[in-house]
């Protein structure tokens, strides 16, 4: 399962890193919108709202499939 960004007008890779860095770092969309524009980026604060709405559950889904599963059972040294 991979995110699709089909009909975009940014490339995929801009697209997962503005998501990745508004979920990650306590960022407002326009502010995230200000970082961007700093590295040539230019994209309105709405549109940052979309992706970070349509993308997030998908990279979300797309990390917990990937997750290594825990051993039932775990033993634990006693710590004095």
């Amino acid at each position: 399962m991979t995110v699709a960004c089909k009909g975009t007008h940014f490339p995929k890779s801009i697209i997962l890193h503005a998501v990745f860095f508004y979920v990650r770092y306590p960022v407002s969309y326009r502010d995230l919108q200000e970082i961007l524009a700093e590295r040539g980026i230019a994209v309105d604060h709405a549109t940052l709202n979309r992706w970070v709405v349509r993308y997030s559950p998908l990279i979300a889904a797309q990390a917990q499939s990937r997750k290594r599963p825990t051993a039932r059972s775990w033993r634990v040294d006693e710590t004095y």
